[in-house]
């Protein structure tokens, strides 16, 4: 099921809240500073004020004292050693204490020098609880605010994530294609048609059909042309058979009659492989319990004729026996190309059938095949034109076209003047 949008979206939200979340703290933090500094400031100036007129009317008038103020006043002319040893060097205006947490204002007039010392618990307790609760409450708020935007934001992308899910499911090539157009009818679909939502799965309902008609009509073509082409082969082929076996041919005919015979086995092969492939999946028709052995036997007999004018040496070694429920046809078109380029390519040496319990292995000693080639091997009519040899460019594409449908993975490994090993694993449909 895929969950990525959601996912997402709920990192980013979490992102989101913890990035907010600081920045209120640090917010909240700071302008509790500043408020400190300015309360305590406000307070110093206003204690000086005070004193201040009151000396205006009494020059007795008593000096701040509480337990937080301490106050000095140091008359024109006299010496700070009156004063204790750390305000001394204390500048006008407001200042810190150093090492305490003290605030001192020193103001100078002509009646004199007035030093406040202060400090500021009930500010400072004032400003920690108000920041502290400040910070819990925005803190919550964020937390509600963005659980809501998510539970919104989510249940608007759950229908896009649905969507996802059932396109997700959707095999082109899948003959039931109306269960799938069933799926994102507009019952199913987790809101209305006027949304966004609505209207993709109604694009989509539209692209399913016209998808599994053109499946419909590529397959329906390839069968048909399959099938009209089996005829005029199967004329080609007993016209051969019965020119070859009069005695009165010329034995330059006869090779002629054999290019020919060759040539419409080749075909015969490629309209099997065209009619396999436009079978659909799990088409009962296509499968069966057969022993992989025979196939390789057969093939490599019809291999051998194509060597008769060649000094290589085609045999198969079988280490073991297996059983697969599959096409044998589809087998048997595969290890056709596959001999058929072993044969074209290899003048002389050795070609070998290896059958295992789990692939069938392929090796010649011929000319092989460079990276760069090997690298495009399968691609439909590639050919290699320094090989000067006959075939299409259609025979590994097919190849390999077959091996998916089967779930039978082709390898090919080469090197120049080495040969080549094509290797088929059977991961799938094995029996026993």
């Amino acid at each position: 099921m895929p969950q990525g949008l959601p996912r997402k979206l709920r990192y980013a939200f979490i992102l989101q809240a913890v990035l907010m979340s600081l920045a209120i703290a640090i917010g909240i933090v700071v302008a509790g500073a500043i408020v400190r500094e300015m309360a305590s400031v406000e307070r110093l100036r206003a204690e000086a004020q005070y004193y201040w007129t009151g000396r205006a009317t009494n020059p007795r008038f008593p000096l701040p004292t509480t337990s937080t103020v301490r106050s000095y006043f140091l008359a024109p002319g006299a010496s700070p050693n009156a004063l204790p040893r750390e305000l001394r060097g204390i500048q006008p205006g407001v200042s810190k204490l150093p090492g305490t947490r003290y605030k001192v204002l020193l103001e100078q007039r002509p009646q004199g020098r007035l030093y406040i010392v202060m400090s500021f618990p009930v500010t400072d307790a004032t400003v920690i609880w108000t920041a502290t609760i400040s910070i819990l409450l925005a803190l919550l708020a964020v937390v509600a605010a963005t659980w809501v935007t998510y539970r919104i934001s989510k249940r608007l992308v759950t229908p896009v994530n649905w969507l996802a899910e059932q396109v997700s499911r959707w095999q082109p090539g899948d003959p039931d294609t109306g269960a799938m157009a069933n799926l994102l009818a507009r019952s199913r679909v987790p809101d209305d048609d006027r949304s966004e939502v609505g209207q993709l799965s109604a694009a989509l309902r539209g692209l399913i059909e016209r998808v599994h008609d053109f499946v419909r009509r590529e397959r329906d073509f390839t069968r048909d042309a399959s099938h009209e082409l089996r005829t005029p082969l199967t004329v080609i082929r007993v016209a051969t058979d019965m020119m070859i076996a009069d005695p009165e041919t010329s034995p330059r005919s006869q090779r002629a009659l054999s290019r020919m015979q060759r040539a419409g086995r080749d075909m015969e092969a490629v309209i099997d492989a065209f009619l396999i492939l436009a079978r659909e999946d799990g088409d009962s028709a296509l499968l069966e319990d057969f022993d992989v052995s025979a196939v390789v036997d057969d093939e490599a007999e019809k291999a051998r004729a194509r060597l008769r004018n060649k000094p290589v040496e085609l045999v198969v070694t079988a280490y073991a026996s297996p059983r697969l429920y599959a096409s044998p046809r589809a087998l048997a078109v595969i290890l056709d190309k596959l001999l058929d380029n072993a044969c074209t390519f290899t003048d002389q040496g050795r070609v070998e059938v290896i059958l295992e319990n789990d692939r069938i292995i392929v090796q010649d000693t011929g000319i092989g095949m460079s990276p760069e080639i090997l690298s495009k091997a399968y691609d439909p009519f590639y050919r290699a034109d320094i090989f000067g040899r006959g075939g299409k460019g259609m025979g590994l594409s097919i190849v390999r076209r077959l091996g998916e449908r089967f779930g039978w993975q082709v390898t090919l490994d080469s090197a120049p003047g080495v040969g080549t090993t094509a290797t088929i694993g059977f991961t799938r449909h094995l029996i026993g």
